[in-house]
């Protein structure tokens, strides 16, 4: 996994790394599409997204770690997300 290589690379310099995966989050991403079945389509999927804010709390979490916790990968997505 590339992250990991990152991790043992910059690990000696105390840089800690994470791989967030999102899932939807409410963005304006469905606002830049000029496709309209696509458009309408991702509007559909934001239905289930969650706010900016909850994502900001996860990076607050991630950040807020103490020094000696290396919080490799989260997966962050609303519970009634099918994928």
């Amino acid at each position: 996994m590339l992250s990991e290589g990152l991790r043992q690379e910059v690990k000696p310099y105390g840089i800690r790394t994470t791989v967030i995966s999102p899932g939807a989050i409410d963005t304006e991403l469905p606002d830049s599409i000029t496709e309209p079945d696509i458009a309408a389509a991702v509007r559909e999927f934001y239905g289930i997204a969650l706010p900016a804010d909850s994502f900001a709390n996860l990076l607050a979490y991630v950040i807020g770690a103490p020094e000696d916790v290396d919080i490799n990968e989260v997966v962050f997505r609303p519970t009634r997300q099918e994928f």
